[in-house]
């Protein structure tokens, strides 16, 4: 081998031989303390299927978490336009990535393919509040719903339309254009009030959410809906060989865009190729299992490094998403010379669904170490302190997350507490302390989180409807500390 050529591989081939074990679908066990593999590349072949694969992880990453969703959808019993939801707050059974266990979720899924234009009607915020977006199947916002989006609260009837229509638009709608036949919404009904009577009261304000082919307008047309409540709804993300089966059918089910068509070889190279039938060999399967396994470790490392600028200085607190990539998704990557995959490709690890205008309806902080830079260790016990009058109009809550899978924690059955939560105990200043660990404190139940002693947690503080005087930061959130 041509020692320049050796000498430029030799770097990756160390790493590729540092490998992890990857961590089976669905499983909440943490793949980083698993013994390291034995992969090798015999060759530039190998070497190359293997660095490709990588890359083809980090730039599908959004597409596959969408495919996801929807083939836990079409497990449940559910498919393309219809609408899945939870009727109940959901539990640890909805193993998304970071969900939200305060509201009730509402999620549409369209493919315009064979049906043309299809219809989301949302109705004007009254008897309850929608926050959500509406996404194309690589999960970037068209626009935003409700108060926050284009209707202003006013409800109105989005028209999702497949790509290059070229049809009218028809008065009265507001049009969704969209680069993919399929796509979805994260729609999230805010509870006006606590307790039962609050859960009653927003799962009948989401009912009144339609969606229907555009050529039913007119003609009483039916929604099809999904209860998904009660059914293990399992969308993580598989650091497997079944992360490239995902893969395959991302690129089989839709079409290219074009500033993604630069993939078309790479994705070749590895077996995945529009058109034909996906079916690595077992030597090529063992290399694209170990190239996913390592691309964990690296989203792992860049996942960590986003917590190193806070939100509120001398915090751990962090809005894990870089400016570049919020500037690019509300232009619609309208700018030729950015386009930050390697962004879009982390940020999918860890959350699903982006907002056109994140900010006004809702804004998320996130933590995983502690007051003194430490992992948040489930064994471990903590609190956190909000001070009194929270400068939003809705709600603020938090949230813990098994932070080797960034979904609720198995079988537990309280995740957050949030302003809404009920019996949530208060200071005498309006303050409140939340309390997390494995037990709860004396006297604090109301206020405590439970965590997994035999793992590490990270957490999500959530604020609907901010105000603009909470970007000024003179309201403040407290860093997680230990105590006894």
């Amino acid at each position: 081998m041509n020692k320049k050529i050796l000498l430029a591989i030799l770097p990756v081939i160390m790493i590729a031989c540092k490998q992890t074990p990857t961590n089976k679908t669905g499983t909440s066990g943490n793949a980083d303390t698993a013994k390291a593999s034995v992969f090798k590349p015999a060759n530039i072949k190998e070497q190359m299927i293997y660095s490709r694969a990588i890359e083809a992880a980090n730039w599908g990453m959004s597409a596959v978490n969408f495919d996801l969703m929807v083939q836990a959808t079409k497990k449940a019993g559910g498919d393309y336009n219809q609408i899945v939801i939870w009727p109940k707050l959901l539990d640890w059974m909805n193993q998304t990535i970071t969900p939200n266990p305060d509201v009730i979720y509402v999620m549409p899924f369209v493919n315009t393919k064979d049906v043309g234009p299809m219809v989301l009607e949302i109705p004007p915020a009254d008897s309850g509040t929608v926050v959500g977006s509406v996404m194309d199947r690589w999960q970037m916002a068209m626009d935003d719903v409700g108060p926050a989006g284009l209707d202003k609260g006013k409800g109105g009837k989005y028209l999702i339309l497949p790509p290059e229509y070229k049809g009218a638009i028809p008065a009265g709608y507001l049009p969704m254009h969209s680069g993919t036949y399929l796509g979805y919404s994260l729609l999230r009904v805010v509870l006006k009030s606590p307790g039962e009577k609050g859960i009653t009261d927003a799962v009948a304000y989401a009912r009144r959410i339609k969606l229907y082919p555009f050529s039913q307008a007119g003609k009483s047309p039916k929604t099809t809906w999904l209860d998904a409540s009660g059914k293990e709804f399992n969308s993580l993300i598989p650091y497997d060989f079944n992360f490239y089966e995902s893969l395959n059918r991302v690129v089989q089910d839709d079409i290219w865009l074009t500033k993604d068509q630069a993939m078309i070889d790479p994705l070749k190279y590895i077996g995945i190729e529009k058109g034909k039938p996906f079916n690595p060999d077992a030597r090529t399967k063992e290399i694209l299992a170990s190239a996913i396994s390592d691309a964990k470790q690296w989203f792992k490392l860049r996942y960590e490094d986003m917590f190193k600028k806070p939100f509120y200085e001398g915090t751990t607190w962090a809005f894990p998403v870089t400016e570049e990539f919020g500037t690019d998704v509300k232009s619609n990557f309208a700018d030729p010379n950015s386009y930050p995959t390697d962004m879009r490709g982390l940020l999918y690890t860890f959350i699903f669904f982006s907002a056109k205008h994140v900010g006004e309806g809702q804004w998320y902080l996130m933590a995983i170490t502690d007051k003194d830079n430490q992992m948040l260790k489930g064994s471990e016990n903590y609190r956190l302190h909000v001070p009194a009058n929270v400068p939003v109009r809705q709600y603020w809550s938090i949230t813990v997350y098994d932070a080797a899978t960034h979904a609720f924690i198995r079988n537990f059955t309280r995740f957050n507490r949030s302003s809404q939560s009920p019996g949530i105990q208060k200071n005498a200043d309006g303050s409140t302390d939340i309390y997390f660990g494995p037990n709860a404190p004396q006297g604090k139940e109301a206020n405590w989180i439970p965590t997994n002693p035999n793992g590490t947690f990270e957490l999500m503080a959530r604020f609907y409807g901010p105000d603009k005087t909470f970007f000024t930061k003179n309201w403040k959130l407290g860093t997680v500390e230990k105590v006894k």
